[in-house]
């Protein structure tokens, strides 16, 4: 049975401990991982509801620390929620850290076939993609030399192109815009941009209200963990951009 909703979130709640920025000696180090129970903790994500539909676009604004990133990493199954329940219908990407889980030692070439396993794509699949993923990142002759000789640019156009091209239920999108020159910002958009034109769930954080409003069929407001506005997109701009 097909589900309307990809993605539910009902009643989600997460918290992070808080991290001292003191000095400690190795001793007050140790001592510390056996007193967990008397950390403080802080509220990450409070008590929050979200249903996407399949194939939707939904754009999510907010200031630093509103809880917008934590938010695809649950969603991504990269943090389980303290309280609530997520569910997810598909395969998920994150794009995110770009290049996270790429090997040193293995040329750039080898490296599309690691994250593409760790992806969820088989073999078979990673070989009909895999000159559309080297031309899309215009890595050229590099696509054959060791990762560890790659700038930080490079290395998230790669894990860029694997992503994109991973043909997924479900894409997660934060704030991968800035990613390489002029020319690959421009293809980055317009590659999403053919994504969330098809069935793909899709959803996204960004600065750019003008690139959400672009792509998106409606645009969340998160402050403090907790969503404020989830229905009505000109208001989530308008307290965004304080204009409200």
């Amino acid at each position: 049975m097909i589900q309307e909703h990809s993605i539910v979130l009902e009643s989600v709640s997460l918290s992070f401990p808080h991290h001292n920025s003191g000095r400690f000696t190795i001793f007050e180090k140790m001592n510390n991982l056996f007193k967990k129970s008397h950390q403080s903790w802080f509220r990450v994500i409070n008590n929050l509801d979200l249903k996407v539909k399949r194939g939707e676009v939904i754009g999510i604004l907010g200031n630093n620390g509103a809880g917008k990133s934590t938010l695809l990493q649950l969603l991504a199954g990269v943090y389980k929620p303290d309280f609530g329940h997520v569910r997810t219908e598909g395969r998920i990407v994150l794009l995110a850290s770009l290049g996270l889980g790429f090997s040193n030692e293995l040329s750039g070439r080898e490296n599309i076939y690691i994250m593409g396993g760790l992806l969820g794509l088989d073999s078979e699949y990673l070989k009909e993609i895999e000159e559309d993923i080297v031309i899309f990142s215009g890595l050229g002759e590099f696509i054959d030399s060791p990762i560890r000789t790659y700038s930080s640019g490079m290395r998230a156009r790669l894990g860029f192109s694997i992503a994109c091209h991973s043909n997924p239920d479900i894409l997660l999108i934060d704030e991968v815009f800035s990613v390489g020159d002029q020319d690959f910002k421009r293809k980055s958009k317009q590659k999403i941009e053919d994504m969330v034109r098809g069935e793909t769930t899709v959803v996204v954080v960004s600065h750019s209200v003008s690139i959400l409003e672009n792509i998106c069929d409606n645009i969340i407001y998160m402050k403090d963990g907790s969503i404020v506005v989830d229905d009505n997109q000109h208001y989530a701009i308008s307290l965004y951009t304080g204009r409200a």
